[in-house]
């Protein structure tokens, strides 16, 4: 596994499975917005379905301010919607069966390899991450931190200045 993200590098050029088997170009969904990428280990599982209802609730705090949400997993796009119908989550999520996405983001193994990684990038509009925060446990922070981030990104959801 290669070095993890980190602010300044460029958000990787990687396609992969999101709702109904169709292909996302994560490249794709960047442009209009800042991008809030997360990383988790399991749908369902305990601190991964903290770490999405979080999100879920700061959702239109995230729009607001200027940014979209996707999560990745190695879970299938069936069993993530399953995930999002149970939970209501308003965001996508993208399945990486085969660890492609977290090669490219260098998101490893935590608890002696036992466990993917949780970590939570943020991209601005151009495709440059400007966050990464990598902790297992510290499920809460991945959004509080985020939002703070891209907040500070986009001038908290005020609309860019427009020429005169």
């Amino acid at each position: 596994m290669g070095k993890t993200l980190q602010e300044g590098d460029a958000v990787p050029d990687i396609t992969l499975m999101g709702p109904g088997n169709a292909p996302v170009r994560l490249r794709d969904l960047l442009g209009d917005k800042a991008l809030v990428i997360y990383f988790y280990p399991r749908d369902d599982s305990p601190g991964c379905t903290v770490q999405a209802c979080s999100l879920r609730d700061q959702y239109e705090d995230f729009k607001d301010a200027g940014a979209d949400v996707v999560g990745i997993s190695s879970d299938s796009a069936e069993s993530h919607e399953k995930f999002v119908a149970k939970h209501r989550l308003p965001f996508r999520l993208l399945s990486d069966p085969d660890g492609a996405a977290r090669k490219a983001f260098g998101v490893g193994t935590n608890f002696l390899g036992m466990l993917p990684g949780r970590v939570t990038f943020i991209a601005d509009r151009a495709g440059t991450i400007r966050y990464a925060f990598d902790s297992q446990m510290q499920v809460k922070k991945h959004v509080t931190g985020a939002l703070d981030v891209v907040r500070s990104l986009t001038g908290q959801g005020t609309s860019p200045a427009r020429p005169g």
